[in-house]
């Protein structure tokens, strides 16, 4: 993929700095915007106004700032996939520090829910999937995004990443109409994994996130993963789960609203979410995204990283027939990881860990442990895994048989 040409991140602007702000409290930009960019259908919350000097103090500060030294950094290019699969990454790293290059769009598309009741939205999303793709980096490199929106996008978009530092997560330097794009470079200081989503501003913020855009960032510590005594931790593979959350208008009788573009649920979709009663939580964007022929393939014997977003709400994830053997709940690799965990606990906003070892071969059940929004709602995945049974660990004594009372 070629570099993209965009302006340098140095020169910063009114237009920069604050269109997407919380501070602005979803302020927009306080001038002419693209000739394509198209807004949103239906009613929009009102910008406020931003008091002047706040606006030409926050310029003043980051136009003044120096260029960042990037000295003895090597360029990679990380090749993102989709969920729940990982990019290929170093668990240590090699070498120095380095820049790692992604590219991401903004697609808005329409996606099935729930084949059974015909459920549907208009997911808002980075790079086609619920949740976005995970991306990995070490402690001291730089990610260096490219966002993209596409001409024929209805919103405008922008990233919060919750591993970076200032500028609202980079949100109020990537804030981007139809037909724009940015670039943001940031430095990953501190190991662990964390969400990242949109954040336009105001009540765009819920709308966005509540429409699949969000993800997980990854930052490994150089010497990769460690228990609480300092010996490593190693994995065979990853399980990227993204739990999400989504609040379907309903028609009177009982049945989904559908929508013929992006956008034309917001005034609908507002409604249903201040109820804060979810009609589904689902992994992967979908109910049955992961069961049945898309469920998480492995083998006795290999040790998976689960890791775990939830950009809104609290869950309680569970590995039904297994086990936390390490959990980093809070998402952080510089605290020690916490030991056999029956269920553990994500909150909303962030991601969490988890890393087991396979001992029984079958079908384990991964659920939210709120086992009304795992039945009920979809937040159930699941593991096939292959292999020899133990019966050390668990024998059937007798098989299921009538008895005589």
């Amino acid at each position: 993929m070629t570099k993209l040409n965009t302006p340098g991140l140095g020169m910063a602007s009114r237009r920069s700095v604050l269109r997407g702000s919380l501070i602005a409290a979803g302020a927009v930009v306080l001038g002419s915007g693209t000739a394509n960019a198209r807004a949103p259908r239906g009613p929009m919350p009102m910008p406020k106004r931003v008091p002047e000097w706040l606006i030409q103090a926050e310029a003043e500060v980051i136009a003044k700032a120096l260029p960042a030294d990037l000295t003895g950094y090597t360029r990679v290019r990380q090749e993102l996939v989709a969920p729940p699969f990982a990019p290929a990454h170093e668990q240590v790293a090699t070498g120095g520090s380095k820049i790692i290059e992604v590219y991401m769009e903004t697609t808005e598309r329409l996606m099935t829910v729930d084949e059974d009741t015909g459920a549907e939205i208009w997911a808002l999303t980075f790079n086609g999937s619920v949740p976005g793709p995970l991306i990995i980096a070490h402690e001291g490199d730089y990610v260096e995004l490219t966002l993209r929106n596409p001409t024929d996008s209805v919103f405008e978009h922008n990233i919060d990443f919750h591993a970076s530092t200032g500028a609202l997560g980079g949100g109020a330097l990537t804030h981007i109409f139809p037909g724009e794009e940015a670039v943001l470079r940031w430095k990953a200081t501190r190991p662990g994994v964390f969400t990242y989503h949109c954040a336009p501003g105001g009540e765009m913020i819920p709308y966005h996130v509540c429409h699949g855009m969000n993800g997980t960032m990854m930052v490994l510590p150089r010497d990769g993963l460690k228990d609480g005594k300092g010996n490593p931790l190693t994995y065979d593979e990853i399980a990227y789960i993204g739990e999400q959350d989504y609040y379907l208008p309903k028609n009177e009788d009982g049945s989904y609203k559908t929508y013929a573009v992006a956008g034309d649920d917001y005034s609908d979709s507002l409604e249903a979410m201040r109820g804060l009663i979810p009609t589904h939580s689902v992994f992967n964007g979908a109910v049955g995204a992961l069961t049945g022929e898309n469920a998480l393939r492995s083998k006795v014997g290999n040790t998976v990283l689960m890791i775990h977003n939830q950009a809104n709400r609290d869950t309680r994830p569970h590995l039904i027939g297994g086990h936390g053997n390490f959990v980093w709940e809070a998402g952080s690799f510089n605290d020690a990881p916490a030991t056999n965990f029956e269920t553990w606990f994500i909150r909303g906003g962030s991601s969490g860990a988890a890393m087991y070892t396979f001992e029984q071969p079958g079908v384990y059940a991964y659920v939210n442990h709120n086992l009304i929004e795992a039945v009920l709602l979809g937040a159930t995945a699941h593991f096939v895994v292959e292999g020899e049974w133990d019966n050390a660990l668990m024998e059937q004594v007798v098989a299921p048989r009538t008895f005589e009372v």
